[in-house]
């Protein structure tokens, strides 16, 4: 084992030393690249463009193309690349995973790589994992392709698109760049030269389009080049995830309420035995024997087969489909809780039958079945593009599904400065509430010495029990979990602030950095740095974020593991 680890260690080696070298020949191109006026960088994109048309490759083009990147973020944004995200932008360029720890930048690594290939004038794609990175990103890196003179659009759910609009470009955070577009513009948004936009409404709008009646109301223009962020949530976790478009059924729904009141009278001993690995619940034969009697049918698999369907699902919504951990019950409606985000998925039904059953259990209204009219998993979609790369925090784990089912390598990204993060081992407690207790003891001594705290659990459930135990003891916190999502980027952007506790779900952290002392103050764009260094809002920010530091920085806790080790 230690043999081939070691391999593997040697293979990645390598590879960070040929991008290594590539990068230096960026670094060679800086010096041309900061005598460039702002009007000169739109012209060097065009210049690429013709001598794409004369010959050259993307691969030749890339040394020049990548510093002239760098010094239009510096200029428009206020960020330079470190080499190591150079480094990434490479080899997510050439078609590759990446894993950058958490924090390393992967938003700004991935740039250099959307603005290369988008010289094809093919179209580009960044794929998030939900709304608001598409919008915040979009409108983040806005005035980066701007500068350069390439367009830039989102689209998130409910079918609104977006693009860059240059009016807005004082503000320097994401969503307030973006100009709403209209109705049936979201073929507007396609056009543009890089596009932000979920997993789920890329393949969506696919599917859309198979289904239209006429070409020019196709909105998307081919699958050219995409870098999907958080790639092992989508193309390995979510990767058989059906997407489906669907039109309701017409079948009576109140046999939906019969077969779950049938459940509650089986005996959980005797009647019915559930499979928590597969996620199946089936009769036995005394169970069959009792559902055949209250059914009045002498043979259920010869006379009812339809019912067995319902009963099965009946009794997978009764014991293995729970309230806080699998959905939650909001305005009267049954919502799944995605088990790898700790997300609400709007929309997202199980199907057959699966959904009814559980709306049954909990005595809401129940939505008509639906009839599939058109469905892809993400794995096929994703299959299409010519050219597909990916990032995340966490890919080395998955580096063989990577390879043989989108025949992708995987690399591991140094850090910009040597990791300093303490991994302490797991302790073990014989009962639930001597662990609780001592998480909560050891936040407590983390508050009053002034050091912010970020806990980690697996479910609503677990989140509101340790919630409660700080409340006992007085301790302030913030709560994230499904059920307050909408608020997510606001807490976890305050969680690194003196005294911060904070309660969340696997969701933690997705797409949004802790700073240490909490959220930076916004800086517009036309402030010089040093005159934002000397506002009262950034020397209170420093204020703390030193007494944080020196308090010993975040403090993390993990109250149980997690299905995925990823996680």
């Amino acid at each position: 084992m230690f043999n081939i680890f070691s391999k593997l260690l040697d293979i990645n080696q390598r590879e960070v030393d040929r991008l290594s070298k590539i990068v230096d020949k960026i670094n060679s191109f800086d010096p041309k690249a900061k005598k460039l006026k702002d009007s000169d960088f739109a012209k060097k994109t065009q210049e690429f463009k013709e001598r794409l048309g004369k010959g050259e490759t993307l691969e030749e083009l890339l040394p020049e193309a990548y510093s002239l990147v760098r010094e239009a973020s510096w200029r428009a944004i206020g960020l330079r690349h470190f080499d190591v995200q150079l480094m990434a932008g490479v080899a997510l360029f050439e078609g590759t995973v990446i894993e950058q720890k958490t924090g390393e930048g992967k938003t700004l690594s991935a740039i250099p790589a959307l603005y290369l290939r988008a010289l094809s004038q093919k179209g580009v794609h960044l794929v998030t994992v939900n709304d608001y990175l598409a919008r915040r990103d979009a409108g983040w890196n806005g005035p980066t392709f701007a500068l350069m003179g390439l367009s830039v659009g989102s689209i998130i759910q409910e079918g609104k698109s977006f693009v860059y609009d240059p009016e807005f470009s004082d503000s320097s955070h994401g969503d307030e760049r973006l100009a709403h577009l209209k109705g049936a513009e979201r073929k507007i948004a396609y056009q543009s030269d890089v596009l932000y936009g979920t997993n789920n409404e890329f393949g969506f709008d696919y599917l859309r389009d198979n289904m239209v009646s006429r070409l020019d109301e196709m909105v998307q223009r081919g699958h050219y080049f995409a870098i999907v962020d958080e790639v092992d949530s989508i193309l390995i976790d979510e990767a058989r995830t059906p997407l489906i478009i669907s039109a309701p059924d017409t079948e009576p729904t109140d046999k939906y309420y019969k077969f779950a009141q049938m459940v509650d009278k089986l005996n959980p001993d005797t009647d019915y035995k559930v499979d928590e690995k597969a996620k199946s619940a089936t009769l036995t034969e005394h169970g069959i024997s009792k559902v055949e009697k209250i059914l009045g049918v002498d043979n259920l698999y010869e006379k009812d087969f339809e019912s067995i369907h319902h009963i099965e699902n009946a009794l997978r919504a009764r014991t293995l489909y729970l309230e806080d951990k699998d959905y939650v019950v909001k305005d009267n409606q049954i919502i799944i809780v995605d088990e790898f985000t700790g997300r609400l998925m709007m929309g997202r039904r199980w199907s057959d039958g699966l959904h009814q059953a559980v709306e049954a259990k909990e005595q809401v209204p129940i939505q008509q079945e639906s009839k599939t009219l058109a469905t892809i998993s993400f794995q096929n979609y994703f299959r299409m593009y010519e050219h597909l790369s990916g990032m995340t925090g966490t890919a080395a784990t998955e580096a063989e599904e990577f390879k043989k089912i989108y025949k992708l390598e995987v690399v591991v990204v140094p850090t910009h400065k040597p990791m300093i993060r303490k991994d302490n081992s797991d302790q073990i407690y014989k009962t639930l509430r001597g662990k609780y207790g001592a998480v909560v003891g050891e936040i407590e001594e983390k508050y009053k010495k002034g050091q912010p705290v970020l806990v980690g659990t697996t479910s609503i459930e677990k989140n509101e029990i340790i919630s409660e135990y700080l409340k006992r003891r007085k301790v302030p916190h913030n709560i994230l979990n499904a059920k307050n999502h909408e608020k997510e980027a606001t807490i976890i952007a305050q969680a690194g602030k003196p005294q911060g506790v904070t309660v969340a779900t696997n969701m933690a952290g997705r797409g949004v950095d802790i700073v240490l002392g909490g959220a930076m103050p916004d800086r517009s764009a036309d402030i010089v740095q040093e005159k934002y260094e000397q506002s009262a809002e950034y020397k209170k920010w420093l204020e703390a974020h030193e007494k944080v530091v020196k308090a010993g920085g975040l403090h993390v806790i993990g109250t149980e593991r997690h299905e995925s080790r990823r996680i």
